[in-house]
């Protein structure tokens, strides 16, 4: 009986060619895998054609899916490899990790110990209850009584550094500092993905870890620390521990049960602790007791993008698609990655000739010969790249890099594979509709008018009511008409939890987002929530969703005496009556509402606008500009009419807000309810001296609100501005400044500076003497001097000689 440990890099090419060979030469007839053993029940799929990587293991609760873990595999996966060889030789095949149904307990009892430890108490985590002894702090222990560790140690003697945990979480890296690399991947790729010869590999990962580990020991101990890292978790276990002493006793089982030639594919960190199991007593009273919950595992797809380091995975590699270019590529690895580079910069209109290509590969081949490589590495082809096909561009580069070194693969998962029903609904809709989920960003134009991209809209709309944000709804520029939805599709792998949450609402997509839009329904607590949720409803296409949340508006509706809260509940109805035709949905339930909420605040509005302070009135002018765009969109003559005398009457209230009293008159001037005689009385009016200057500052503020066109063209408005700024004395001009500054805050650039060419010609002509006649019939003085400027062109022009003596004469 013999067994053979192999000590691997979760995801490195070069690591799994290497195991399949070495497995290839082993012919074992059993394979354990460093895994959740509740996975093995999902290793009959690996046959299946529609399994194709990166895909993961999704093993959660089915009551907190949210406290789900992945386990992510890519083609050039070593457990992968190892997998697939033994499907491919019918060998039997395990995972043998701690079950992730007790993973989960401990997890969650470390959690909770972090969260309740107090700011003044020292960094620990408490176990949760579980049998054999007390739980035991993490950290150095010490008797009670005795002296803190940094009371203890001399200030002239700093501590000896205890670095272990460091060395568990990235022993690739402590090994790649001690080789002179700064760079872990790179180290990696030097020693083992370019590796001509694979023979005594798992043998030097092997002693590597049995050293660190080694030294990892003595410096605990050393250092007065516990023998293992991790949380504990009662009479010293770690994690570590248990999931290693998991290990040892799956292999225990595999040779109980008569198995000879015993293969482990496992974290390099773990093999010298595999290599011997020894006796079953420790193992056994380690792992006894340990609560579990139930767990259920399913197929799901991975993508590239998440398994890049830089997602914040701590197994995962820098550079995923340029693994799996060496997988699948291993014979003239340069030449055809640089012909792929040279591929997509074409793609993208930019210019990537053959000859570039193949002086991009002879440089690499140059820079990894003075290297002493045997091959060119990703490093060595970046840089020949950027010099020979992207003309010393960074940003040409920085494509390639996005494009092809991490890459948009996304894993399949056979539609028969295990899942929940409202996954298996959304991916028979995404065939349906022809909506193909992928990790690139993907712009979507929808025609309303068409079934199919109606069927898309309302399928989209649905998934953001379930939180599952697949598609971004974006603002449509350049379409004729109200019946186009621009979206930003990006399907991101953490969807497959989300909608193993949302299946607590339903079976199917439309039956979970009608179940929590009801739920959201009855928990809102203000008018506009609701008016916004039976937008989102008729978006969605969800008419029993509909029907409920109009029941619930006008119940709410009936009690609501907030003004403020009937206007912003305006905009979402609006929208409803406006588009509501488009959508194939009738809206004949909604006009009454909108109509009834309109009367109400037309009603309250002039008295809840009066004694409001700055905040409040700010507030206001929001919930009044909210109800103009209300009716804005809709073509409804009465309730503009009404709406028109209700800003008059505001308007022309002294007591109300300067503020809202601007912005007053500013919706009325642009509906021309106003005209500019009208306008300028009111300007004067309100920057008269008798007027508080902060109100006059807050009624400019209000006027100036929105376009700047719309006001640019009055040059009376200006000049009373002008005057008012003028009579300001200088402490209260420095007191109102911040105001002003804000009023004109809002413009754009090209605004502004018109706005600043129209002060300087304003300036201009008060300054300039005047020369246009005073009375009726007086004819205008003649201005020589400006007039002599012109006569040299006019003389030119009419085939005159001027003569600078006589151009007075030569004009007459």
């Amino acid at each position: 009986m013999s067994l053979h440990v192999f000590g691997i890099r979760h995801h490195g090419p070069g690591c799994a060619r290497s195991l399949r060979q070495a497995l290839h030469e082993l012919q074992p007839d059993i394979l354990l895998v460093e895994g959740p053993p509740e996975g093995s029940t999902q290793l009959s799929w690996l046959g299946h054609e529609d399994l194709k990587p990166p895909v993961a293991l999704l093993v959660y609760p089915p009551d907190a899916p949210q406290r789900a873990a992945f386990y992510p595999f890519a083609v050039f996966s070593p457990e992968w490899q190892a997998l697939q060889y033994a499907h491919q030789q019918g060998l039997p095949a395990r995972f043998i990790d701690l079950p992730r149904a007790q993973a989960l307990v401990l997890d969650v009892g470390a959690a909770e110990a972090e969260h309740s430890s107090g700011d003044d108490d020292p960094p620990q985590l408490d176990a949760p209850a579980l049998p054999n002894g007390p739980a035991q702090p993490h950290g150095p222990q010490q008797s009670a009584g005795a002296p803190s560790s940094a009371a203890a140690v001399p200030a002239h003697d700093p501590p000896l550094r205890d670095w272990s945990e460091e060395v568990a979480d990235d022993p690739l890296g402590v090994l790649a500092l001690a080789a002179g690399y700064s760079d872990r991947e790179l180290w990696w790729e030097h020693q083992v993905e370019q590796r001509l010869d694979p023979s005594g590999l798992f043998q030097g990962i092997m002693e590597a870890m049995a050293a660190l580990r080694e030294e990892c020991r003595a410096t605990r101990r050393a250092a007065g620390s516990t023998p293992a890292t991790g949380p504990a978790y009662g009479n010293g276990r770690t994690l570590e521990a248990l999931r290693e002493a998991s290990m040892r006793q799956g292999i225990r089982a595999a040779q109980q049960e008569g198995y000879q030639r015993i293969a482990v594919v496992c974290g390099a960190w773990h093999a010298p602790a595999l290599r011997d199991p020894g006796p079953a007593r420790d193992d056994a009273l380690l792992l006894k007791g340990l609560p579990r919950v139930k767990v259920e595992v399913a197929w799901v797809p991975w993508s590239y993008t998440r398994l890049c380091l830089r997602s914040g995975y701590g197994a995962g590699v820098a550079s995923p698609g340029w693994y799996e270019h060496l997988w699948e590529a291993r014979e003239r690895a340069g030449l055809r990655w640089a012909a792929r580079a040279a591929r997509l910069l074409r793609q993208r209109d930019l210019d990537a000739s053959a000859a570039s290509v193949i002086e991009a590969v002879r440089l690499a081949e140059a820079l990894a010969a003075l290297r002493g490589l045997p091959m060119p590495g990703l490093a060595e082809l970046n840089e020949a790249i950027l010099s020979a096909l992207c003309a010393a561009s960074p940003a040409r580069l920085r494509l390639i890099q996005q494009q092809l070194e991490v890459g948009h693969r996304l894993g399949r998962v056979p539609a028969d594979a295990p899942a929940v029903p409202l996954q298996r609904d959304l991916e028979a809709q995404q065939r349906r509709l022809r909506l193909r989920p992928t990790t690139e960003q993907k712009v979507l134009d929808l025609d309303l008018r068409n079934e199919t991209d109606r069927a898309r809209s309302q399928l989209l709309h649905r998934l953001l009511l379930l939180e599952i944000a697949w598609g971004q709804p974006e603002e449509v520029g350049g379409k004729a008409g109200t019946f186009h939805e621009y979206w930003r599709l990006e399907w991101q792998v953490e969807f497959s939890v989300s909608l193993i949450e949302a299946s607590v609402w339903g079976q199917t997509v439309a039956e979970a987002a009608a179940n929590r839009g009801r739920d959201l329904a009855d928990k809102a607590q203000d008018l506009s929530a609701l008016t916004e949720l039976l937008d989102r409803a008729m978006l969605a296409g969800l008419p029993e969703l509909v029907t409920h949340v109009i029941g619930r508006l006008q119940a709410h509706a009936a009690v609501s005496a907030d003004v403020r809260q009937l206007m912003d509940s305006l905009p979402a109805l609006a929208r409803v009556i406006r588009y509501g035709d488009v959508r194939a949905t009738s809206v004949q339930q909604v006009l009454p509402i909108f109509g009834g909420l309109f009367e109400r605040a037309l009603v309250g509005l002039p008295g809840a606008c009066s004694a409001l302070g700055d905040q409040a009135a700010e507030e206001m002018a929001a919930s009044i500009g909210r109800a103009q765009e209300s009716l804005d969109l809709l073509d409804r003559p009465e309730e503009s009419s009404a709406w028109r005398q209700l800003l008059m009457r505001l308007l022309e209230d002294d007591s109300i807000h300067g503020l809202l009293r601007g912005w007053c008159c500013r919706l009325l001037l642009e509906q021309r309810a106003i005209d500019a005689d009208m306008l300028h009385r009111q300007a004067r009016l309100a920057l008269s001296a008798a007027v508080p200057p902060r109100q006059a500052a807050a009624w400019v503020e209000g006027l100036l609100r929105g376009s700047g066109l719309v006001v640019l063209h009055h040059d009376p408005l200006w000049q009373a501005l002008d005057a008012w700024l003028q009579d300001l004395s200088h402490e209260v001009f420095v007191e109102l400044l911040p105001m002003v500054r804000r009023a004109f805050a809002g413009f754009h650039p090209p605004e502004r500076r018109a706005m600043a060419e129209k002060v300087r010609r304003l300036g201009a002509a008060a300054a300039a003497p005047a020369t246009l006649p005073t009375q009726p019939g007086q004819e205008a003085p003649l201005n020589t001097e400006r007039a002599s400027l012109v006569l040299p062109v006019l003389a030119r022009v009419l085939g005159v000689a001027a003569h600078k003596g006589h151009m007075g004469e030569n004009a007459s």
